[in-house]
């Protein structure tokens, strides 16, 4: 088996067939999708080669600059609330009774799709007889806000759902990360005398440093391409106060037909990713792993 495997024919073999999918499902669309921002096309008719007018006129576009600016908003939130996700992690690490109950419930979210959390959230908002405005009535609050209505309240009712359907994906990272510490490490740690504070924040926290770093990356590239959430509840309104970089794509190309804009906008979306990507892991780089004693 092991000379078989050593065959370099046969190893090319093996992968070969993990190669087609990335380069039929990734890098062709990748390269079309740039050929596409090169060109003035409806997606019917021919295509003409307008060079980077579609750039040119990307980087003057307030409107997207606008989204632009919505979709670092929910990067940032989705970033910030990493930090919830960690706390909750820590404390259905320990021995707390019901963990294993909690666990479940925050896994929830994860188990339904982006359309069933809109649908539902839809309802929960909903100004006449939505169940938050429904409580808000019944504390005393005359009139309470049309959360999807607001322009000034629409972005961040929205981010709510957003972070609630991926809590139960980073909490689970992070408990992994924490069972999978030694437990003789802790122990030792309460014999010198060490609270749980101490014990947290001084010996969990720095032993799962490269986990948190590979979510940091996750949540903000994630936040930056988000779509279908947004698309089913507000469709980017009311007037684009909701309007992220991939909704704004979609729009352009699949309801102005404008698809040789639209890919210029994936296209440099894309770009944006990679030097996000690029920036975090540069920031977040450690010159020596933490090891286990």
């Amino acid at each position: 088996m092991n000379r078989v495997m050593s065959n370099r024919l046969v190893a090319a073999l093996y992968v070969l067939p993990g190669l087609l999918l990335l380069l039929v499902l990734i890098y062709i669309p990748i390269v079309l999708t740039g050929y596409y921002g090169l060109m003035q096309w409806d997606g019917i008719g021919a295509m003409t080669f307008i060079g980077l007018d579609n750039y040119s006129r990307l980087l003057q576009d307030g409107t997207f600059w606008q989204s632009a600016n919505h979709t670092f908003l929910l990067a940032l939130f989705s970033a910030l609330s990493l930090i919830g996700y960690l706390m909750i992690a820590l404390v259905l690490s320990g021995k707390i009774k019901g963990a294993n109950l909690f666990r479940k419930i925050y896994l929830i979210p994860m188990l339904l799709s982006s359309v069933a959390i809109a649908q539902l959230w839809l309802k929960i908002y909903h100004p006449s007889n939505g169940v938050l405005n429904t409580f808000l009535e019944a504390i005393g609050l005359s009139n309470p806000p049309a959360w999807l209505a607001e322009p000034s309240l629409v972005l961040y009712a929205l981010f709510v759902p957003i972070l609630w359907q991926y809590a139960g994906f980073y909490i689970l990272i992070y408990y992994a990360a924490l069972k999978n510490i030694p437990e003789s490490l802790v122990e030792a740690a309460r014999i010198d005398g060490a609270n749980p504070w101490q014990i947290a924040f001084r010996i969990k926290l720095p032993l799962i440093t490269e986990v948190i770093k590979v979510t940091i990356v996750l949540a903000v590239v994630g936040s930056l391409k988000y779509f279908d959430l947004i698309y089913v509840m507000t469709d980017g309104g009311p007037n684009g106060s909701s309007e992220v970089m991939a909704s704004y794509m979609y729009r352009q190309a699949f309801r102005s037909f404008d698809f040789g804009y639209g890919s210029a906008v994936g296209f440099f979306l894309l770009l944006i990713c990679l030097v996000v990507t690029w920036l975090l892991r540069k920031v977040t780089a450690s010159k020596e792993p933490i090891q286990y004693s």
